[in-house]
């Protein structure tokens, strides 16, 4: 009998894709709401959901949720009404798969609020300070891609409490990597807005750093004192400073290149070999050189 053909492994499989599939749908809703303004754009985009995930339909709570969304489209149901509803369904369905716990669920939540925000192809005001909100309250998440790096940026974002355009554009080209938009006319205009924007890696914010028996690679120009110093100092706490990334490593530093706009910089092929284990599940924190001269 093959995998596939396994009863058993076709059950978790279902589950957990239900699983993804509601969790993925809660964080759509908080995106669609957290400007309290919802448009045909988003509605849209919720039918386009319900759609791809009609085949569990079988599946409870998948039934309620696709009649809502279906009376919704034909305007028997308000759609905030609608969307409230959905919600709180998404609250009432609790699941005790041993394969995923609160971190995965969590993050795809985080996911399913970036489809949401960018569901109507506009990243307003409103919406990014309810991010900043969502991502103050789960600090449990801290060392997960890609939580350290999207409250990095928001963080720099809503520190003066003032969005410009730049930044606006900057935090839609991070956010989209992680969204599949199904509306092809949505998804262009988002493309157009980022176009020339480039994303590559953003540090964790105060991050705890354990030096002992860990292995640290060095990226970029130093500003604070030489590679050679920072490596004696690390080996000095107990640390292992290496100079080529692999999936022993535990952190990446990056340095500072005296540009305001570091957090969302290209640093070059160790910070996309980093990114790139961590989405594959090794567990990489990229910290910045300031973070790790403070700590030793």
């Amino acid at each position: 009998m093959t995998n596939f053909e396994n009863p058993e492994l076709q059950v978790l499989t279902s589950k957990a894709r239900a699983d993804k599939a509601i969790n993925s749908l809660k964080g759509l809703l908080l995106g669609i709401l957290s400007d309290n303004i919802i448009d045909v754009r988003e509605m849209d985009e919720l039918r386009l959901w319900a759609k791809e995930h009609y085949d569990l339909i079988s599946r409870n709570p998948f039934r309620e949720f696709m009649l809502l969304i279906e009376n919704t489209a034909s305007n028997e149901i308000p759609a905030k009404e609608a969307i409230e509803d959905l919600y709180w369904l998404c609250q009432k369905y609790e699941h005790d798969s041993i394969y995923y716990n609160g971190i995965t669920s969590d993050l795809q939540l985080l996911q399913g609020i970036f489809h949401g925000i960018l569901a109507d192809g506009i990243l307003n005001d409103d919406e990014i300070f309810k991010l900043h909100e969502w991502l103050s309250e789960n600090e449990h998440l801290n060392s997960h891609y890609p939580y350290d790096e999207i409250r990095s940026l928001v963080l720099s974002i809503v520190a003066d409490k003032k969005i410009n355009e730049e930044e606006r554009a900057v935090l839609t080209a991070f956010i989209k990597q992680f969204v599949e938009l199904k509306n092809t006319e949505i998804a262009e205009k988002v493309e157009k807005d980022t176009e020339g924007v480039s994303i590559s890696g953003i540090c964790a914010v105060d991050p705890e750093i354990t030096f002992e028996n860990k292995t640290f690679c060095i990226t970029g120009i130093l500003s604070r004192g030489t590679r050679n110093e920072l490596q004696e100092a690390i080996s000095n706490k107990g640390g292992i400073p290496v100079n080529t990334i692999s999936r022993k490593t535990d952190y990446l530093i990056i340095g500072d290149t005296n540009n305001a706009c570091w957090s969302y910089s290209c640093y070059g092929r160790k910070v996309e070999k980093a990114l790139d284990l961590r989405k594959s599940g090794h567990t990489i924190i990229l910290v910045h050189e300031f973070d790790v001269f403070d700590a030793v």
